[in-house]
């Protein structure tokens, strides 16, 4: 019996920073591997104005691996959110949500939100992590 091999690809968007030591996703077959984003900006700036920015941003990066690599929001199946300040989060969970729903729609995946003392860039208040499934989302 013959083994098939799938093909590892790397995605770096040419319009988030350029990654060194690490991918923004690797694609095998259909699934996306999607690395933490943080809400670093083409400048490789932390975007200010707090959680609800730093949300924005920080999913807005996810996303767009996603989709250099050929999926779509309803594709996501997991998500991780690393947050510093989980009250935070919460507090501002009604803005955050609108912003989700503007983004991806009204489907969700799997997720997990997970309270840190810190994360990589010292303002960073958040960071997103995904696995998508190209093909998986609700048929148009």
């Amino acid at each position: 019996m013959e083994a098939t091999m799938t093909r590892k690809e790397t995605i770096n968007p040419a319009s988030l920073p350029k990654p060194s030591g690490y991918a923004h996703g690797i694609k095998v077959g259909d699934t996306v591997y999607l690395g933490g984003q943080t809400a670093l900006d083409a400048d490789m700036k932390i975007v200010p104005g707090g959680i609800v920015e730093q949300f924005k941003q920080a999913f807005g990066n996810v996303l767009a691996t996603l989709e250099e690599a050929g999926g779509k929001p309803e594709d996501l199946v997991d998500v991780t959110i690393y947050l510093t300040d989980v009250d935070d989060y919460m507090a501002n969970g009604r803005e955050i949500g609108r912003l989700w729903r503007e983004m991806a729609g009204r489907e969700y995946p799997a997720m997990a939100g997970i309270g840190i003392t810190r994360l990589w860039q010292e303002e960073a208040l958040i960071e997103i992590k995904g696995v998508a499934v190209i093909g998986s989302g609700a048929a148009e």
